[in-house]
């Protein structure tokens, strides 16, 4: 029996771009890439954990480029686009992963340099890195964007103003960015994750995670990166062509639940 429907669910060969890709969800967002056929250049900052995860894709046959990058730099986020779409002749899908986080008072006097890091970081690097693949992006099938922001970005906690505020601009670009290059065809949307296992909150206490979970969640869990990586392998696939401009939870139902 023939298939009925006609769009395509395969990223197979396509070149996708993660960064912050050493470790959590753009580690898993790496590995599941490569199990679903695409080559990916993997980014990050900490060149020792990247080379792990580049050693973990190779030993499954994974076509693979690390490339060690700060993405607080602008020059050093522009030349690793650049050095993926020299190495593989172009770029297909470009997932803005990386981030930082810096509990931080208004009244710290790091609070400055901590903001511009923030900034930076998960605000502009994702423009910066969409400005540098944009000629390659025009000339793909299927073009996709995902920029990773946070349940943070819907709402607020106190003594993180800088994540918070970098989190929103990151919905807000993805909303502009989606406007502006819809005409190409290249959709951009975002995904706001909520508390999820990674090196991020590896330091809250296993029982203050269960007792957040179970007051704020719906699944009364923390998610793990993998399940936050199927979403982002969801939106770039070429049938995900009639969504952009969206910012999506994946948080457990932390944020539709009130009691």
């Amino acid at each position: 029996m023939s298939k009925l429907s006609t769009l395509s669910r395969s990223i197979v060969g396509k070149v996708a771009i993660v960064t912050g890709a050493a470790s959590g969800m753009g580690r898993a967002t790496a590995h599941l890439f490569i199990d679903e056929g695409a080559r990916v250049a993997i980014i990050d900052i900490n060149a020792d954990a990247l080379a792990v995860v580049e050693k973990e894709i190779r030993d499954v046959g994974g076509d693979v480029l690390a490339i060690t990058a700060d993405c607080s730099e602008q020059s050093e986020v522009v030349a690793a686009i650049k050095k993926t779409a020299a190495h593989f002749g172009g770029i297909d899908i470009l997932i803005n992963n990386a981030g930082i986080a810096i509990p931080t008072l208004l009244t710290d006097d790091h609070y400055d340099s901590t903001w511009d890091k923030s900034i930076a970081v998960m605000a502009s690097a994702q423009q910066w890195a969409v400005r540098a693949a944009l000629p390659y992006l025009a000339a793909a099938d299927h073009p996709r964007i995902v920029n990773i922001a946070s349940t943070e970005a819907l709402g607020a906690t106190a003594y993180n103003s800088p994540y918070v505020a970098a989190k929103h601009a990151s919905v807000g670009l993805t909303r502009a960015m989606a406007v502006e290059l819809g005409k190409q065809g290249i959709t951009v949307n975002c995904i706001c994750p909520g508390p999820i296992h990674t090196g991020i909150t590896a330091g809250i206490p296993d029982a203050n995670k269960e007792i957040f979970a179970n007051r704020r969640t719906a699944l009364r869990r923390y998610g793990l990166p993998e399940e936050v990586a199927h979403m982002t392998l969801s939106l770039v696939l070429p049938s995900a062509s009639f969504i952009t401009g969206a910012a999506i939870p994946v948080d457990g139902g932390l944020t539709i639940r009130n009691a």
